[in-house]
């Protein structure tokens, strides 16, 4: 297999860890007392005259919304808008969302909606007394995620006989699994952040909805919920991967937004980076295989091949442009996946040939052998977006071919810009992961050194204003690269089967067709075996 395979299959799990190393610093170690929290409200109080606006998206005409608060204070509280962007893109599956920095909260703001989450990133974050009476007093879930749950229970006296349970610290010993509706979830045992332990818990008032298993097999609470307050013990967003406890709070807000919603499991596919270099027979091989087994698909296709001092492009290849059809005809759905999946002749981050390389973001590999997002590219504007689409497009048209309706960024990474250029250019959907940045909630410019990826369990309309169909179990690895691990279709199963917590999940993966049949109809067969049934991009 050449080296060039082996590197366009590397970069896009890189996603998932964005945050990785900057979680640890966001949790105090003390315990805060009742008079400290009494002092942060107090604060709150008095440095919120000037108020924010609510960033304002989501899933229009569905009748239900959420308020997303955020923490916004001290070295890292960046983190807080990073975290309520991902918090919203999720309740962008239910409904409309507004996210709003919590010092900006005024008395009566939640009743407008029908549920509200608070992402408590920072340490003793000054809450304003409105949100904490409102709290108190809430009639519509509250979802409420690791600090600060000091200043609610201090504002409560009779807290513990009420809600039937209370904190006590911060838990850092090793976590590296969460039960959930009796299924095991994965946590990254390098997650050092803690998770908040307990004085007490009467399981009579207040239900346990999901364990976090400690190192030595004992457990405590990772969320639990009294009335309408549910409280996760942690941030869920950092060392995320596709078995992850992440699920858990993607599908505890089906109960805060869409209670009745009824337990459905489907898959997707995509085959990867088809472009004018691709084999036709291979392609032919798995499309005939998949219309045998009456398999709908996805496949992105790029539109021009290039590499330094060669270039090719779609309507020069008959034979590939012959196999695309056949595929449309025959259960395929194509997804714009580039105008030529690279920059330019120079490294981005291997060598400038399509398929290999970064198109709408700039990297580079370091010495530790990490993939590094850089920034976007030199001349990364409205315009120049829009002319790479448009060129894109012009290409399907020259090889006779129809413009897809969905768009996947070329290794899952385009600038803030580059999403409302692909937003702008008219496609129903992205089919993807994606990056977000800070910035976007504030309506300040993007931080591009500030940056989260996410995927997602189900369809989302996300801070973009695009919907996006989801990709969130990965794909076969069959060699170490870049510091990710060998993927085997054992292990895409394995992810497929952690997805089924999510009451209407997807478990959705992409595949190389130069990597044959085998592995692929492992993979599809392992997924239908767990009762997934497989479906057209066209039906999220």
């Amino acid at each position: 297999m050449p080296a060039s395979s082996l590197r366009r299959r590397a970069v896009l799990p890189a996603l998932a860890a964005l945050l990785s190393a900057v979680l640890l610093l966001t949790t105090g170690l003390a315990t805060p007392t009742a008079s400290a929290s009494a002092a942060s409200a107090s604060a709150a109080s008095a440095g919120a005259s000037a108020r924010a606006k609510a960033f304002t998206g989501g899933l229009t005409g569905t009748g239900r919304s959420t308020l997303v608060l955020y923490d916004t204070t001290g070295q890292w509280g960046w983190l807080g808008e990073l975290y309520a962007a991902q918090t919203a893109n999720l309740t962008g599956h239910f409904g409309t969302f507004a996210a709003l920095p919590v010092s900006a909260y005024t008395a009566g703001a939640m009743d407008a909606y029908t549920a509200v989450v608070y992402v408590g990133s920072t340490y003793d974050e000054p809450l304003p007394e409105a949100f904490l009476a409102d709290v108190r007093d809430a009639d519509r879930p509250v979802i409420w995620m690791n600090n600060n749950i000091w200043q609610l229970t201090a504002s409560i006296p009779t807290f513990a006989a009420d809600y039937g349970w209370m904190w006590s610290q911060f838990d850092f010993s090793t976590v590296e699994g969460v039960v959930y509706k009796g299924r095991d979830l994965s946590r990254d045992g390098r997650n050092a952040s803690g998770i908040m332990d307990y004085a007490s818990v009467d399981e009579t008032k207040a239900e346990v909805l999901a364990a976090a298993v400690r190192e030595n097999g004992t457990r405590i609470p990772w969320a639990v919920r009294s009335g309408e307050l549910t409280y996760i013990g942690e941030i869920p967003f950092a060392y995320t991967t596709a078995s992850d406890r992440y699920l858990v709070f993607s599908d505890l807000l089906f109960d805060a937004l869409a209670p009745q919603t009824k337990e459905r499991h489907r898959a997707l596919l995509r085959l990867e980076d088809i472009g004018p270099n691709a084999e036709p027979a291979e392609l032919m091989k798995i499309a005939v295989e998949l219309k045998r087994r009456k398999i709908p698909y996805s496949f992105g296709v790029y539109t021009v091949y290039k590499e330094p001092g060669k270039t090719v492009a779609l309507r020069q290849r008959p034979l590939v442009v012959a196999a695309i059809k056949y595929m449309l005809a025959n259960g395929g759905t194509m997804i714009a996946h580039g105008y030529t999946h690279q920059y330019t002749d120079a490294p981005n981050p291997y060598n400038g040939t399509s398929g290999d390389d970064f198109e709408f973001y700039t990297a580079h590999v370091d010495e530790q052998n990490y993939v590094r997002y850089d920034g976007p590219v030199a001349e990364d504007s409205p315009a120049w977006a829009a002319d790479r689409i448009e060129k894109m497009k012009a290409e399907f048209r020259a090889a006779r071919l129809p413009v897809p309706q969905y768009f996947e960024f070329p290794h899952y990474a385009g600038s803030a810009v580059d999403y409302e250029a692909v937003r702008r250019a008219g496609f129903k959907a992205r089919y993807e992961r994606s990056l977000y940045f800070a910035g976007t909630l504030s309506g300040t410019a993007p931080q591009y050194d500030h940056m989260a990826g996410q995927f997602f369990p189900y369809t989302v309309t996300d801070v973009y204003g695009s919907k996006v169909i989801p990709e969130n179990v990965g794909n076969i690895e069959p060699e170490s690269f870049n510091n990710h691990p060998v993927v085997l279709p054992a292990d895409l199963v394995k992810a497929a089967r952690a997805n089924l917590a999510v009451r209407d999940g997807v478990a959705s993966f992409f595949y190389h067709p130069y990597l044959g049949t085998k592995w692929l109809l492992e993979t599809v067969d392992g997924i239908r075996k767990l009762g997934y049934t497989f479906v057209p991009a066209s039906a999220m």
